[in-house]
């Protein structure tokens, strides 16, 4: 996936990524979010109403598939037992449609987003890095979130820690344009749902968990058998906001089930194919298109960018 040539993306990209530097420091080789991260493969088996609803290729067919599981901060040493180093945390899928080609979805443990565009982001992540213990209040970030309620919103909605990466839900905050064979389409937002259910710790059981029980009580799991997630879809109506990845539709619109992700095995840590994966927000395969939210570009940007510099970094 090539970097745009417009210098004003180039430039909002290396704005985010050197907020999230600023924010969490840099750590060579690792990714500036969502650095400490585990990689699994499987496959996805889609429905009849997948396929009824668009034309994508891997909604007709039986397709591999790789997820990465992670916590939210860029600091690849981050607990996975505590909220401000690892929630929200991200859910990573990519199709494998054939050599070199794929789709992805990129989403996370809350049904919405801080900011509607990358540039209020930057100024959330700079507010957060201003606001440390010592600063007077209103902190920059308290400023920043009075005057910002979608932002303060999700700040406030509650991000309890899992007990299992196989047990939480992961959302993707913007929205598509699912495309079927006669040419309609529908705008959707996808949700990732754990099969078994979800399951939730207390703040005194994460507490008393290990640094690490997240990545290692997913390799026990899948050591015992598959994990299973589903994937679906939340259909919106007409009049709804599909370009806003900070408003939420109502929860009664339409949800349709697309498939179940089984995952079978881990990828190994050192496994250089699979620490080269740069997942794409835009999905890039007929029958799927992109909405005008936009952070789906400015997404798409940082995500190339910072993966080549830690490809470089990491000599891979």
């Amino acid at each position: 996936m090539p970097l745009p040539t417009d210098e004003k993306r180039l430039a909002l990209a290396r704005e985010v990524i050197q907020a999230f530097d600023d924010l969490h420091g840099v750590f060579p080789g690792y990714r500036p979010a969502h650095a400490k991260g585990i990689l699994a493969v499987g496959s996805f088996t889609s429905t009849a109403e997948a396929a009824r609803l668009s034309v994508a290729p891997h909604f007709h067919a039986e397709t591999p598939v790789f997820i990465r599981f992670s916590n939210f901060a860029g600091v690849p040493m981050a607990a996975d037992n505590k909220p401000d180093e690892a929630s929200p945390r991200g859910c990573a899928v990519r199709f494998q449609l054939g050599e070199h080609k794929h789709t992805d979805i990129v989403a996370h443990s809350t049904d919405s987003f801080p900011t509607r565009t990358a540039e209020e982001f930057i100024e959330f992540l700079h507010a957060v890095k201003a606001s440390g213990p010592d600063a007077p209040h209103p902190t920059p970030i308290e400023q920043f979130l009075q005057s910002h309620p979608k932002a303060l919103a999700f700040v406030m909605t509650p991000k309890p820690i899992p007990t299992s990466f196989g047990r939480e839900s992961y959302f993707s905050v913007s929205a598509y344009r699912f495309i079927d064979a006669s040419g309609a389409g529908r705008y959707g937002r996808y949700r990732i749902l754990p099969e078994a259910g979800n399951e939730y710790l207390s703040t005194e059981e994460a507490a008393a968990k290990g640094a690490n029980f997240l990545m290692e009580g997913l390799a026990a799991q899948l050591a015992s058998g598959a994990v299973k997630m589903q994937l679906w879809v939340q259909l919106a109506e007409p009049g709804d906001v599909v370009d806003d990845a900070t408003t939420q539709w109502p929860v009664e619109r339409q949800q349709v089930l697309l498939g179940v992700i089984s995952l079978t095995k881990l990828v190994p840590a050192d496994d250089v194919d699979g620490r080269r994966i740069i997942f794409d927000p835009i999905p890039r395969v007929a029958g799927i298109e992109p909405s005008a939210d936009p952070l789906l570009e400015p997404r798409a940007d940082v995500y190339v960018m910072s993966g080549r510099r830690r490809r470089e970094q990491a000599g891979i």
